[in-house]
């Protein structure tokens, strides 16, 4: 368990010049880019994806996945909703979803193959995931996989590979790939490009505003952590025995991205061979190669930022949707975030990644996941499905969401006796658990109102067949139309399959 205490400058960094060249093309770093086999892309189902990624690992006991005839210890404290598909039950804190069954299909047995010492790691089996692979590389361990190491092979994730296969269509200036809302705080292994060379990296935009919280979970202005006393006395706030002090950070409003202060007006952006010239002298600055393709990557340049100025065209100018709509996602990091992914992918964005951090329940997650994360998700991905089917884009976005790993089915203190940062005593939670999670499917292509895969009677392995992390990719590159034998090449032209899996069948219509 990851803990970290109070938030730091460089938690929120403005996008620099060098991160505005990457975003437009111009490879910064002089390194070769992987090549397209010519095996064809056909018309998918799907025209863009929004992956939800659970950070952390949330129980299956807690979600999708109940177990209500179990022993206490197995059982947990909540009770389960009746949903609107036949004999299938979810947590009682998930009503919304629950009355929206039939609009989405969880898969209940999605597994990590990979050795236990990977699978139950944060590390590990983040880098899995995101890459879709069901081993780890030869000579990487949780901790060394966290950054480059010389000889490793480097798997590009599953956005940067959506953004390989689908580019995005003429005349969309966004990339193809972005990340959002608090991208710095997601340094994870595995979200890359790889093999495939910077041009197709995912474009992490910090939206969400400074969060002073001691190891956030939450979401602004619902902010928490996991360590928070249960002493009311010790309640975040001013209070002379308050544990911090969360009166300047209640804020959900996201800012527009800010391009490190480039600072170009409306009037340059009409004068080209001014605004051209400033981005050469930025190019030089980086010390960016000159390429064949720099003029290219020039006029990319001026399109993504005539595309981010404010106004209605921009996608993360939220001042332009009616308050009805915003109240309909929640008031909060979370939903603003949804509320982001469904502009974006209007806008024509390939793949959208937003990620929720806080699922790392070891310690007062009955209290955290009743009072915070439940509702929060409950409410943002509901108001999210029904204002993409309302303005009749489910058929064009594919939706998913995952975390890392599942839980214990066991519930327990991380450590008896032990303390948490506040000084108190831990209480139960769930531990790290890859042998079993969910995962949730919605959209383009997918078989709504059905429950696929069971566990057994405690929840902590398949009994019936088990889905990896290759199968997710599989999954998401068929229903957008990628041959499941398709293949990219390396700079030195070494063919390999774009993925191990294979498209989970029962799921796609």
């Amino acid at each position: 368990m990851n803990r970290r205490f109070g938030c730091v400058r460089t938690d929120h960094p403005n996008i620099g010049r060098r991160d505005l060249l990457h975003v437009c093309g111009l490879s910064l770093f002089g390194l070769s880019q992987a090549r397209l086999d010519a095996a064809p892309v056909r018309a998918g189902k799907a025209k863009s994806v929004v992956f939800i990624f659970q950070s952390g690992g949330p129980s299956q006991h807690e979600t999708f996945d109940p177990k209500p005839d179990a022993p206490a210890e197995i059982r947990g404290e909540y009770g389960t909703a009746q949903t609107r598909s036949p004999g299938v039950r979810f947590c009682e804190y998930l009503p919304q979803l629950a009355a929206r069954s039939d609009k989405f299909a969880v898969v209940r047995t999605m597994h990590h193959p990979a050795g236990r010492e990977f699978r139950n790691e944060h590390n590990s089996a983040t880098y899995l995931l995101q890459t879709g692979r069901a081993e780890m590389p030869v000579g990487d361990t949780n901790a060394s996989i966290v950054g480059p190491r010389k000889g490793r092979f480097e798997w590009p994730s599953l956005a940067s590979m959506v953004a390989y296969a689908n580019p995005p269509a003429a005349g969309v200036a966004l990339p193809a790939a972005v990340e959002l809302p608090r991208t710095n705080l997601m340094r994870y292994p595995g979200r890359g490009a790889g093999v495939l060379g910077p041009n197709y990296e995912p474009w992490g935009v910090d939206l969400a505003p400074l969060c002073r919280s001691p190891d956030a979970a939450g979401s602004c202005p619902n902010c928490f952590s996991h360590d928070d006393p249960n002493d009311p006395a010790r309640a975040a706030g001013k209070g002379p025995k308050a544990w911090w002090d969360n009166s300047s950070c209640r804020d959900a409003s996201f800012k527009l991205p800010d391009l490190g202060g480039v600072g170009v007006s409306a009037a340059e952006l009409e004068n080209r061979s001014s605004l051209l010239g400033r981005l050469d002298a930025m190019r030089r600055t980086a010390d960016a190669p000159a390429t064949a393709s720099h003029a290219t990557n020039r006029k990319r340049a001026i399109e993504l930022l005539a595309a981010l100025k404010p106004g209605r065209a921009n996608p993360f100018d939220l001042s332009r949707e009616a308050p009805a709509v915003r109240d309909r996602y929640g008031r909060e990091e979370w939903g603003q975030g949804f509320l982001t992914a469904r502009r974006l992918v209007e806008a024509g964005v390939r793949f959208v990644q937003i990620n929720l951090r806080g699922w790392d329940t070891h310690q007062n997650a009955f209290r955290d996941l009743k009072g915070k994360l439940l509702p929060s998700i409950d409410r943002s991905l509901s108001g999210f499905l029904a204002d993409l089917d309302q303005r009749g884009l489910m058929d064009d976005v594919l939706v998913v969401m995952c975390g890392e790993m599942g839980r214990t089915p066991k519930i327990s203190p991380i450590t008896v006796g032990g303390k948490n940062a506040s000084g108190e005593v831990f209480t139960n939670g769930r531990h790290h658990w890859g042998d079993v999670f969910p995962c949730f499917f919605a959209g383009a292509g997918i078989r709504g109102g059905q429950v696929i895969g069971r566990t057994d009677k405690h929840g902590g392995v398949p009994v019936t067949e088990g889905y990896t992390p290759a199968d997710l990719m599989a999954t998401i590159l068929h229903l957008m139309g990628v041959p499941n034998d398709a293949h990219f090449r390396d700079p030195e032209g070494r063919p390999y399959r774009v993925t191990e899996g294979g498209p989970i069948r029962a799921l796609v219509t």
